[in-house]
């Protein structure tokens, strides 16, 4: 059975000094290796054990079971911070937020699972959605599911089956143990490599009912962040990313713009174009950091006041993410004009918020066309996208 073979004995540290500690030093370890999770391909369980310290795996695991759910504006904020350091490392360490999902298992499943321990690591690829075989007590999957990023160091997995009506196109995600997959090393990819984003394969596999649920469905625990929109979430947790990526860029584009150019002219940063490039970048990052966390918190309070969360708040978080996975991206640009000649070598400092931060906007959370989809709930009309907003 799953659980059975489920490892849940790294656990946080207790809240205050010790896991601040813990935080900073992940951050430092990730200063010193994130040229060996890149150059692998993926973060590896170590690591995720460090991040487990820090208590960024028990982010969204219910209070009711023993957890210590944070908000959502704090929890983003240490992704945040993460991504400034290696933003593909701050993908993984996303999923901290995922077992928001696991509310819409069946409230027995859920304490199974949580009785093994609290501080837990779910990964997995949901698409392209898999017609399973019903039987007797559960499924039968066979199928191979793409980007399943974080799998390397996952304690659990999910794979996306096909739903009925009842699920209104979105997948069913069943749960299995990561040794009963295969790992396809396909991913070849520049930008955010440390994801560790292969397809995983699944043949013949026994998946008991209990262990399924839809993604992003009713939750079955009511609690504040069982309330706060899980699919915009889950947009937001990829998006805060591409924020960590410019900020790491402009970071790194005001410690060198005192530097003398090789040229023999005047500093870097005392030229028009650079002092006017990182103006405007810090502008448009700064702002969309207000609109994404303003956003964030003020549907965080409806859920705390447990107050109706409407179609248009949701729409509001989907785009405001949206809005920071683009600004993101045109910030890490602008870094690398400012930056000159020197920033297209491969061993550049920049390549890697370049690389990395202009990836979130690539994914089908973030993409333009939710802009658009967003602006339809505003009118009033019909989104267009499956499971929006």
């Amino acid at each position: 059975m799953l659980l059975d073979r489920v490892d849940l004995t790294i656990t946080a540290e207790p809240r205050g000094e010790a896991r601040d500690n813990a935080f900073n030093h992940a951050l430092d370890v990730l200063n010193e290796r994130r040229d060996e999770f890149r150059d692998q391909g993926y973060v590896p369980k170590d690591y995720v054990n460090l991040l487990k310290k820090a208590g960024i795996y028990r982010a969204s695991t219910p209070a009711t079971f023993g957890g210590e759910p944070q908000a959502p504006a704090e929890f983003l904020a240490q992704i945040e911070r993460i991504s400034t350091v290696d933003p593909a490392t701050g993908w993984v360490a996303s999923f901290g937020s995922a077992l928001t999902y696991f509310s819409a298992l069946p409230r027995e499943t859920q304490e199974k699972i949580y009785a093994k321990g609290i501080d837990l690591t779910f990964a997995g690829g949901m698409f392209p959605m898999v017609e399973a075989k019903k039987v007797d007590g559960g499924f039968i999957a066979n199928g191979e599911w793409l980007f399943a990023s974080g799998c390397a160091g996952a304690d659990i997995l999910g794979i996306g089956l096909r739903g009925g009506p009842e699920t209104e196109g979105r997948p069913v995600t069943a749960l299995i143990h990561p040794d009963d997959v295969e790992i396809v090393p396909n991913w070849d990819v520049s930008g955010m490599r440390s994801t560790g984003s292969n397809n995983v394969v699944v043949k013949d596999l026994f998946i008991p009912e209990e262990f399924t649920f839809i993604r992003g469905g009713a939750p079955t625990i009511d609690e504040p962040l069982t309330r706060y929109p899980a699919l915009a979430y889950a947009a937001q947790v990829l998006a805060v990313t591409a924020l960590g990526a410019g900020r790491g860029a402009l970071d790194f584009i005001r410690e060198q713009g005192s530097a003398v150019s090789v040229t023999g002219g005047n500093a870097k940063g005392n030229r028009p174009v650079y002092k006017i490039g990182l103006a405007k970048a810090e502008a448009e990052l700064r702002s969309a950091r207000s609109f994404f966390y303003d956003t964030t918190k003020t549907l965080w309070q409806k859920a705390v006041d447990n107050e109706e969360i409407t179609n248009e708040d949701r729409a509001l978080l989907r785009i405001a993410a949206t809005h920071a996975a683009q600004a993101g991206r045109r910030v890490v640009l602008a870094a690398f004009d400012i930056a000159g000649t020197g920033a297209i070598y491969k061993s550049h400092p920049l390549q890697r918020f370049l690389q990395d931060g202009l990836v979130p906007a690539q994914h089908a959370m973030l993409q333009e066309n939710t802009f658009e989809a967003g602006g339809s709930i505003l009118l009033g009309l019909e989104a267009g996208i499956p499971s929006f907003p």
